[in-house]
């Protein structure tokens, strides 16, 4: 009778193991965040941004888009507004989205997620598993009141083609030395979202403060590597977090857009302060950090002209030689 017993309850593991989610599965292989140790160190890295409003080369729109190339990885890091944007950028400049299979959504925006769909359906003519696997953050798919939350139709569309998304609500280990931060505590009072749009929540209507706002950190020998999409946590949230879960230490460099474009010059003053102490040397401020604002930065943290520029398409940043503009934004 044991014996039989002892079959049916293997049996039924194996059932429920056949029909764990995807995405339970997937996160279970990633590295839970220990303080304890120094986590691993990234060797090679460059950052290309492919969707921005500046442009020398390519087309400028309102959106933002970068390839992360870090130890023989690619990760795509939002896919822009308009559907082609990223497609005829990476072409423009010579780089190959053909093996990228993982892209990092930062939200559910459609300038950070209007070239999805396209990406998908014409570079898996290459490669049936280019864009197959998106890390999103826990809540993306939240039913937004007055605002058309495009995600939910894009899941059901590209699940049908064999993508699987991939929930984070905690800090993970993606790859060595590349964390996704997941939803971010807000621990200090930026309020970088409008704060006219809704939530649809058990309570009731709530006020949509992008809760999946994620942002990827990517550790190195210099410090930290930020890469944030809008940054609507907060860029200093989004330092803290890192620090606080991954590991206690500086971060080098923040590339992307900060949501500043609207910020006071008093707000801009308590930033520069705080990046000041998270010893933060370079910055590429893109999309919507605001070219005033990135000037601003720039002079309150008494950075030189080639340690924070404006981003614009085609300019990267690497551990070796630093930041690389266009010449638009040089």
């Amino acid at each position: 009778m044991k014996q039989v017993h002892s079959i049916f309850s293997i049996l039924l593991l194996s059932l429920f193991l056949q029909c764990t989610n995807i995405e339970q599965a997937d996160l279970a292989s990633t590295k839970k965040v220990s303080l304890k140790e120094a986590p691993t160190k990234v060797s090679n890295l460059k950052i290309t941004t492919l969707s921005t409003m500046l442009a020398s080369q390519g087309i400028g729109e309102w959106g933002y888009s970068a390839l992360v190339e870090v130890d023989g990885k690619k990760i795509l890091f939002d896919t822009g507004r308009r559907s082609e944007t990223v497609l005829k950028n990476a072409e423009e400049l010579g780089i190959d989205l053909s093996d990228v299979e993982d892209v990092f959504l930062s939200h559910n925006h459609g300038d950070h997620t209007g070239g999805l769909l396209t990406l998908r359906e014409q570079l898996k003519k290459q490669n049936a598993k280019a864009i197959s696997r998106i890390h999103v953050g826990e809540g993306i798919f939240m039913q937004r009141i007055n605002f058309r939350n495009r995600m939910l139709e894009l899941k059901k569309e590209l699940e049908a083609d064999g993508v699987t998304f991939i929930v984070y609500k905690e800090t993970v280990e993606l790859f060595p030395g590349v964390w996704i931060t997941g939803p971010i505590e807000r621990i200090h009072p930026e309020k970088n979202y409008g704060g006219r749009w809704k939530i649809a929540t058990k309570e009731g209507a709530k006020v949509d403060n992008i809760p999946e706002d994620q942002s990827l950190i990517i550790n190195t020998e210099k410090g930290f590597v930020l890469v944030a999409g809008c940054g609507h946590a907060g860029i200093v949230n989004t330092l803290a977090h890192a620090k606080s879960k991954i590991y206690d230490q500086n971060t080098h460099a923040i590339i992307g857009g900060f949501h500043l474009v609207n910020a006071t010059d008093e707000t801009l003053k308590w930033t520069a302060g705080h990046l000041k102490e998270f010893g933060v040397s370079k910055i590429i401020g893109a999309h919507c950090t605001g070219i005033h604002s990135l000037f601003s930065l720039k002079t309150l943290l008494n950075l030189d002209r080639k340690d924070a520029v404006v981003g614009s398409i085609g300019d990267s940043f690497d551990l070796e030689n630093g930041i690389n503009p266009s010449i638009i934004a040089g």
